[in-house]
């Protein structure tokens, strides 16, 4: 099915400041009084669905049930692999990404290790994007690096093939972005990063792993507006859900937060960043847009 959002997302997209983190509540009321959605209160999304605003440009998809329970048992297996990174990630204050108030045990503390990681063959650290080239993230520095890269690899395939579909200019982008790095890794003689492309399966060019996180709603700055991230979840949950507040729109399991829920609950995030793709000499594709397809409105 199709939900229709009576705002336009290009527009509304120009009107968030980097540093509009959507932690200010305030700021958030008066922006959704100046873009309202269209519909009154919350309206929950139960069913797979696309939502796009009033010029036909696709906001987001949702899919649930999507990935096979042998999926599911990959991801779990490779986030196991990377359990003494994510114990190491968790500190006892600072950003809350990594805040160990947010970050709560699985069933019965048999569930996967709580924590936040990123995984990329090209990632800048902050504030360094205009002052350095890339470096392989931290987690795909060690001697498991080729093992973990293998055991995400069939994941990673299976949301570069969804792109493929959700976003065809995206998709393209990303494969000619990771195309020019490896040329530049190789000229550049950057350690480790040509050995990380030759395994790395994804489109995207960075992937954040997320354990038994509860999120607060936020925005994410790394991302490009046009650009799809592709968020999937896993694990033994009730009662979890998905909520965007700026669009008024919850979802059963762009501002957006996960509601702690009953169970483990693993979070796949792969997104583009546009240091990245700014770096390799790639523009920026166009927002997705529904072109005529068949698509029943509610």
């Amino acid at each position: 099915m199709t939900v229709k959002i009576q705002i336009d997302i290009a527009r509304y997209s120009k009107l968030i400041s980097p540093k509009n983190t959507g932690h200010n509540e305030e700021k958030e009321e008066k922006l959704l009084e100046r873009c309202p959605p269209g519909h009154e209160g919350t309206k929950v999304v139960d069913k797979p669905a696309t939502i796009i605003d009033v010029s036909g440009t696709i906001i987001a998809w949702y899919l649930p049930d999507a990935l096979t329970e042998t999926t599911q048992k990959e991801i779990r297996a490779a986030t196991d692999l990377l359990g003494p990174s994510l114990e190491k990630s968790v500190k006892a204050d600072g950003n809350w990404r990594y805040n160990q108030e947010w970050f709560k045990q699985g069933s019965e503390n048999v569930g996967s290790t709580p924590g936040c990681i990123n995984l990329s063959p090209a990632w800048f650290q902050q504030g360094h994007e205009n002052l350095s080239d890339p470096e392989v993230s931290a987690s795909l520095k060690g001697p498991s690096s080729e093992n973990i890269l293998k055991a995400i690899a069939r994941p990673a395939a299976i949301a570069s093939a969804a792109l493929r579909v959700m976003h065809p200019q995206q998709y393209f982008a990303g494969l000619r972005a990771l195309s020019h790095l490896g040329d530049k890794a190789v000229s550049k003689e950057l350690p480790q990063m040509p050995e990380t492309l030759q395994y790395w399966a994804s489109v995207f060019n960075s992937l954040s792993i997320i354990s038994n996180r509860e999120t607060p709603n936020h925005r994410d700055h790394l991302s490009i507006p046009e650009c799809f991230d592709i968020l999937t979840t896993v694990g033994n949950y009730s009662n979890a859900r998905m909520s965007m507040p700026s669009l008024q729109l919850e979802f059963r399991i762009v501002r957006h937060g996960v509601d702690g829920g009953e169970g483990d609950r693993i979070a796949w995030a792969w997104y583009m960043r546009d240091s990245v793709h700014i770096y390799a000499g790639v523009p920026s594709c166009g927002w997705a847009m529904v072109e005529g397809r068949i698509l029943s409105t509610v």
